[in-house]
């Protein structure tokens, strides 16, 4: 995959690279501003970037309004961030356009290395990977939607797995839950979000629903 970095720590920054690497991907850009993100992500156009929030000249929040404003002029433009913060204005608002292809990891929860890699892969390939923290945080404010009221606390538990990016094997194992019954689970839950076989990608619209509870 053509990756671009934006981190404008050395040595965070050097370690992507070298691991990106090792796993076979290409880094086609590294950028240490805010604008110099904007400019990456629109130059290069990338199969995914990893972002921090926090980025020069501010050190605020120049790298999250990067990403949001490439993904507003690039549709669908997949972005992973990774960060020691979680900014919840801009973090909703980055998974409102319900395109997908969106991540939000604390760096302090990343463990290993297939773990990143496999979030940015899942990203990449258009779903979600969201650290259960910027998931408890998304969750504790603004409105309820009605639809996920309609969710038994099972239904719950299985699409914030799935927000988190776990595959059906994988929030089975968690859960302790039998295949046809996982199955059972997410049809029920499908169907009472309303999304439809139609849809493409029936599991990031379910996530996308959950986390911005619109």
């Amino acid at each position: 995959m053509r990756v671009v970095v934006a981190e404008d720590l050395y040595l965070l920054r050097d370690g992507m690279i070298r691991l990106l690497q090792a796993y076979g991907h290409e880094v086609v850009a590294t950028a240490t501003t805010g604008p110099e993100t904007l400019d990456a992500l629109l130059k290069w156009r990338p199969d995914v970037s990893v972002v921090d929030v926090r980025m020069p000249p501010t050190q605020s929040d120049e790298g999250l309004k990067a990403a949001l404003a490439a993904r507003r002029e690039v549709p669908g433009l997949p972005v992973l961030i990774l960060s020691q913060h979680v900014e919840q204005l801009y973090a909703r608002e980055l998974l409102a356009d319900g395109a997908g292809g969106v991540g939000y990891l604390l760096k302090e929860s990343v463990f290993d290395a297939d773990q990143f890699v496999d979030a940015m892969e899942r990203v990449a390939g258009g779903g979600t990977a969201m650290d259960p923290a910027v998931i408890a945080r998304l969750l504790s404010s603004g409105s309820t939607n009605r639809r996920l009221e309609g969710l038994t606390e099972r239904e719950h538990s299985v699409l914030a797995l799935m927000a988190e990016g776990l595959s059906n094997q994988a929030i089975r194992r968690r859960l302790f839950l039998s295949e046809s019954a996982i199955s059972k689970y997410t049809t029920s839950m499908f169907d009472k979000l309303g999304i439809t076989d139609d849809h493409h990608n029936r599991r990031v619209l379910a996530v996308l629903t959950y986390l911005n509870k619109a």
